[in-house]
């Protein structure tokens, strides 16, 4: 059962780090925009991405911290 665990939280460690770059690539096009057309106003789909991104990292961490308190509480 903690062999199952460890590798659903391995899975879910890569989950994070895959939707904390997706949403600072999109971050860092809005901003290029931004600069590009001197506007303060940034391109809606790319606040939708980042916000997206953002959500499921925070998701995918509040996961992570489960399956670490149910490994904790089973190792007990």
């Amino acid at each position: 059962m903690t062999y199952f665990l460890a590798a659903v939280l391995v899975v879910l460690c890569i989950l994070v780090v895959v939707s904390l770059v997706r949403g600072v690539i999109a971050f860092l096009k809005t901003t290029k925009i931004d600069l590009e057309t001197g506007e303060g106003e940034t391109a809606t789909d790319m606040q939708l991405a980042q916000n997206k991104a953002m959500f499921a990292r925070i998701k995918y961490q509040a996961l992570a911290i489960a399956v670490v308190a149910i490994i904790l509480a089973v190792s007990r």
